[in-house]
């Protein structure tokens, strides 16, 4: 199949079309803004709908209703956008409905600046707006896994009647490469549980609310329901890609844009004779812990690498559960982390490592 050169916004977009998304509400923002620009035009030739609404908040309310009645729906924005979305987004995880969420973070907090930036990991994966509710979240770090996770993201988000986000960053969304654009046939599930109309059969009611008479303990019911549902994504969709973690001393663990500049500051320690590995989570909800625990029964080190002040690394830290020590290195507000300042801290923990044997030798 022949490949295309595309920016990572426009592959998205084009690969939810061809994933059965009718339609697209959203609200401009920098850097994702080629996506609304490109379903603009898209969508109409489909026969789908496209609305430049008057906030991130109005986009998301509309997603909601699509997705209400049954339609594949999605939105995209950028960091302070989507922290606007998050009240809906709760909803949506409440009522279950499915719908695709983008954010290509940018750098902050507040309003920031328009440089890639990964600072939305807690807000992603820790469920963002009020209320306990988890949205599955991939984390592409190619182009070309952008159009693959896009059309999953749909497929999966109709399988667990939930929302699902595909979290970026600047970079991902700006940058160009060549891709496959496959045809793609959607995997349609029954939704019998839309709201089509109530002519000739009961009505059916999609709701977030729980507090009606003779409701009492619905909603921790509810809740239950909701917790079993993230408990199978958590048994089945875990995704993740390692290399060189079978001998490595050193495991880095990064995922997006930092992961791809992580790989090459492997290979190169590789080349001074590091014993160094990468762990990248293709899913950041679920986790893998599984994996990341695994690894450090061998590994003696980790070091986390992101672009914000420190976020993924908690549950990596959780997930080591003491074994090891685990160090993090990141620049935050839009800053791209160096493969030279990544090796420096490979070096210095080589260097550590060294003393503390040398000191137990000695005693």
């Amino acid at each position: 199949m022949p490949k295309v050169l595309i920016s990572g916004n426009e592959a998205l977009a084009e690969a939810a079309v061809r994933a059965g998304c009718k339609c697209y509400f959203g609200y401009p923002i920098t850097p994702q803004n080629e996506i609304p620009e490109f379903m603009a035009k898209r969508l109409p030739e489909i026969g789908g709908t496209f609305i430049q609404a008057e906030s991130e908040i109005a986009s998301i309310n509309m997603v909601y209703g699509a997705a209400a009645v049954g339609d594949r729906a999605m939105t995209s924005s950028s960091s302070p956008g989507i922290s606007l979305m998050q009240e809906a987004l709760s909803f949506m995880a409440a009522s279950e409905l499915p719908a695709v969420v983008v954010n290509m973070q940018r750098g902050g907090p507040g309003l920031g600046n328009i440089s890639p930036s990964q600072a939305d990991y807690f807000q992603a994966v820790k469920g963002g707006g009020h209320g306990d509710y988890k949205l599955l979240v991939y984390a592409p770090s190619t182009i070309q896994e952008i159009v693959d996770l896009t059309v999953r993201a749909f497929d999966k988000a109709d399988e667990y009647r939930n929302p699902v986000m595909i979290l970026g960053d600047g970079v991902l969304g700006q940058m160009m490469e060549p891709v496959e654009l496959p045809d793609i046939k959607p995997v349609l599930v029954d939704k019998s549980w839309a709201l089509t109309g109530a002519k000739g059969r009961p009505g059916k009611v999609i709701r977030s609310l729980f507090m009606l008479p003779g409701e009492d303990g619905m909603l921790e019911r509810h809740n239950y329901k909701l917790k079993a549902k993230y408990d199978r994504m958590a048994e089945h969709e875990v995704m993740c890609d390692t290399v060189l973690t079978d001998d490595a001393d050193i495991v880095l663990v990064a995922f997006g844009t930092s992961a791809r500049i992580a790989k090459t500051a492997v290979h190169l320690a590789r080349e001074e004779g590091i014993k160094v590995g990468l762990i990248r989570p293709i899913t950041l909800f679920p986790f893998p812990e599984r994996i990341i625990a695994k690894i450090a029964q061998h590994a003696e080190r980790f070091l986390v690498v992101e672009m914000n002040l420190g976020q993924m690394v908690e549950d990596v830290r959780l997930a080591v559960n003491g074994k090891v020590p685990v160090a993090f290195y990141g620049r935050p507000g839009g800053g791209l982390v160096e493969v030279e300042d990544i090796l420096v801290e490979i070096q210095n923990l080589v260097h550590g490592r060294e003393r503390e044997k040398l000191h137990a030798v000695s005693e």
